[in-house]
């Protein structure tokens, strides 16, 4: 079988010189969210890409919308019913932990859920749980496209 096939992503990214697996039970919430946000960050931007070329500007507009506290926070709110136990304490500790930086531009509230979402992401991502990340997000995107329809009627 072709190494391509057999390997993910993963493998090939821990073939890094000096990269090391993140254990994401022992890693700090904090750490699991700054995971958890790049994690997020590609996927919307390879998702807003994909609807095909446009201005780097407008890319970046698209983005925005998603990736904001608020929009996250939002989304955690839908995705919240169908965690598991172990997946709400994570979320539960991200939520709670205290970020040295303040939200910007965003309630508290909001920056909280949001740091809380991205540990969760962040968990699912380094414990190679990528079908449930994708569920999850897939439940958060679609509320976004719930709401941004019913804004528009």
């Amino acid at each position: 079988m072709e190494k391509s096939i057999e390997y993910g992503l993963e493998h090939y990214i821990a073939e890094i010189p000096g990269m090391h697996q993140t254990d994401p039970k022992a890693a700090s919430p904090l750490v699991l969210a700054y995971i958890g946000d790049c994690v997020f960050d590609l996927i919307i931007k390879l998702m807003t890409a994909g609807k095909g070329n446009r201005q780097v500007h407008k890319l970046h507009e698209e983005t925005s919308r998603y990736v904001q506290a608020s929009a996250q926070s939002f989304m955690m709110r839908s995705m919240q019913e169908h965690l598991t136990e172990q997946e709400h304490a994570v979320y539960r500790r991200g939520r709670n932990a205290r970020s040295v930086t303040p939200a910007k531009n965003q309630s508290i509230t909001d920056y909280r859920r949001a740091t809380g979402f991205e540990a969760l992401i962040g968990y699912l991502y380094l414990n190679h749980e990528y079908a449930r990340l994708t569920e999850l997000v897939t439940i958060g995107l679609e509320s976004m496209e719930e709401r941004n329809l019913k804004e528009e009627e």
